[in-house]
């Protein structure tokens, strides 16, 4: 996770938002329909835009994914990138399981 967006992930609109949407969605991917684990923000948030609510908590702009489908838009694969490694939900290279 970006250290800018730390405090916003954690934030009450953030997590209102985010719980709000995964109901909107019946808890499914919207790309595969398995289960989903998290509110992907279809425009990135950068330290400009973060703090503005029509763009990070606005639901036209969200999309329910599992993590499967969060790895292949964020690294064009859900495989494992080596023996032993595989992306996290936030995106960071780590040792599969």
């Amino acid at each position: 996770m970006k250290p800018y967006a730390k405090k916003f992930y954690k934030s009450s609109a953030w997590l209102k938002c985010r719980a709000s949407y995964i109901l909107l969605r019946h808890g499914l991917c919207e790309r595969c329909e398995g289960v989903g684990k998290i509110v992907h923000h279809t425009v990135y948030l950068t330290p400009y835009n973060i703090h503005d609510p029509n763009i990070a908590l606005n639901h036209e702009l969200l999309e329910l994914l599992c993590q499967d489908c969060h790895n292949k838009e964020h690294h064009g694969s859900s495989d494992v990138v080596s023996d032993g490694l595989m992306f996290d939900s936030n995106g960071d290279l780590v040792r599969s399981e």
